[in-house]
């Protein structure tokens, strides 16, 4: 079994990255795609923030590797700015941390 790992990727209308006019029900809909296409590629799909009236969203994965997000990516034709691999802390995490050391 391969090591998961997190990573966030980003979409702006702005670079036409994310659908202009694109509906909560039209998302819904690309979403179950979506969601296809990790479960093809070992990627799970842990959260999406979308902001419909900005045209922004950023979407937190879990992949082997950045790759494999980039081809979920291209399976549903979603263009993205960036795949960034990401390590999930909390401020109790960093607290802990700094009294430890």
């Amino acid at each position: 079994m391969q090591k998961m790992r997190f990573f966030v990727d980003t979409h702006d209308q702005e670079n036409s990255t994310f659908p202009a006019g694109i509906t909560e029900d039209d998302f819904a809909g690309f979403y179950r795609k979506y969601e296809q296409a990790c479960a093809e590629e070992g990627v799970v799909s842990l959260r999406i923030h979308v902001g419909f009236a900005e045209g922004r969203a950023f979407c937190l994965n879990m992949a082997p590797d950045a790759d494999a997000v980039r081809r979920v990516h291209h399976k549903v034709g979603l263009p993205f700015d960036s795949i960034t691999e990401v390590t999930t802390v909390t401020p109790g995490d960093m607290f802990f941390i700094s009294k430890a050391a």
